[in-house]
């Protein structure tokens, strides 16, 4: 399978939303968190609080990852304004995530970041048998793989 036909299957298989865990890192301490995430165009989205310690890693230190699952996402995430001011975020959110939205999402202080995956790694079972799936988005290589104890 092609690297775009497996990055098209890999996000209709993910859905549009999901509670992901988020590692951040500054000055040599990992942090990781709970967050709500949104998937839209191939990225993901979340909100955070500028007076919160994700917002001050992830303003030093962009490259962060996302794990659910048999899923682990590492990328670089940007801030791209209130979340209130992205339609799609919102629409997303606001059906997904309904008290967090009406709870955080028009506060002064909450920002969106978006996350554009860098590297992309879900393990498989078909038949029974353990595989690895990677996605290298920088490099444009997609690799299914059996894993194998020797």
């Amino acid at each position: 399978m092609d690297l775009d036909t497996a990055v098209l299957k890999f996000w209709q298989e993910f859905g549009d939303h999901r509670l992901m865990v988020l590692s951040t890192s500054l000055h040599d301490v990992v942090t990781s968190r709970m967050i709500s995430a949104v998937a839209a165009d191939r990225r993901l989205y979340f909100q955070t609080d500028t007076k919160s310690r994700k917002y001050a890693q992830l303003k030093e230190n962009p490259h962060a990852a996302l794990c659910i699952d048999n899923i682990q996402i590492e990328g670089i995430c940007r801030e791209t304004g209130h979340p209130a001011e992205d339609p799609v975020f919102c629409e997303i959110y606001k059906r997904s995530f309904p008290g967090s939205y009406d709870r955080y999402t028009n506060l002064q202080s909450e920002r969106l970041f978006c996350m554009e995956p860098a590297f992309i790694e879900r393990w498989l079972y078909i038949d029974g048998k353990p595989y690895v799936e990677k996605f290298d988005l920088l490099a444009g290589e997609y690799s299914l793989a059996e894993y194998c104890v020797e």
